[in-house]
């Protein structure tokens, strides 16, 4: 029997779900923890056919595809292909599937709420007011304001509809630009105008390291940057330096370069 493994369901979301009722019959192996090295995750995954790859941190590189005798698919449960060495797998005729769209509503809303959080400051007075102060912070409106979105696809289009809907005017910036998503604009000028820049590319060779000091040098000293996208894609040192600075006035994030092996 074909076996099929899971071997990064950590937090758990396909152990719980109504999908996995379906996979009864077959030879499944699932593990509610990641992997803690490649070693590990090669250790899993070395007799699989097919795996479902449901976190990023699980990077499957040539050497770990190489070792992989019997494997012939690899499903991904989102949408970024950037932890798999897809000119291997091609070599090696293993097939990857992702499952774009998945959850972009999910992680559009997701955020709206990060711009929220820093544009009404919410950490900083719920820290405040724990500590037993009463303070009374100047907070952004957003209504009004310019929401920049660096790639438009199914997440920046969504976040573009919610946008409008809390009134502001969404310029955009991506590779392929099509349709009237919003107004395009050349992506300097994007940094330029925008109160809340939110990026929304998938990572590749072309994008890692994209955003960097210069762009945020253009940036409004009270305008926000908001990644939901990947950490790789911005250079953090420069995100960094910009913030310690007051170049920007903040960023919400939930991503960061440091989501791989250590050791």
């Amino acid at each position: 029997m074909a076996r099929l493994v899971i071997p990064d369901d950590e937090p758990p979301v396909i152990a719980p779900s109504a999908a996995y009722s379906r996979l009864e019959g077959w030879d499944v192996v699932t593990y509610p923890t990641r992997p803690s090295s490649q070693a590990d995750l090669k250790e899993r995954i070395r007799d699989a056919e097919f795996v479902i790859n449901v976190r990023s941190t699980s990077q499957f590189t040539r050497e770990i595809l190489q070792s992989c005798a019997r494997l012939k698919l690899i499903s991904i449960w989102g949408t970024g292909t950037d932890n798999i060495d897809l000119v291997a797998a091609r070599e090696l005729g293993i097939r990857v599937t992702n499952t774009p769209g998945v959850s972009a509503i999910a992680v559009a809303e997701h955020a709206l709420t990060l711009i929220m959080a820093v544009a009404r400051q919410i950490v900083r007075v719920d820290r405040q007011v724990r500590e037993g102060h009463w303070p009374r912070a100047m907070v952004t409106q957003l209504h009004g304001k310019t929401l920049g979105l660096v790639g438009t696809g199914a997440i920046g289009r969504e976040l573009a509809r919610l946008g409008k809907g809390i009134g502001c005017r969404v310029i955009a910036w991506t590779f392929h630009p099509r349709g009237d998503v919003a107004e395009w604009v050349e992506l300097d000028e994007l940094f330029r105008r925008s109160d809340v820049v939110s990026l929304h590319l998938r990572q590749s060779p072309e994008t890692v390291g994209m955003i960097r000091r210069e762009h945020f040098d253009l940036m409004k000293p009270t305008a926000i940057f908001v990644n939901t996208a990947r950490g790789a894609i911005v250079n953090e040192a420069d995100l960094l330096e910009a913030l310690q600075t007051g170049r920007i006035g903040g960023a919400g994030l939930d991503v960061s370069r440091k989501n791989r092996y250590r050791g």
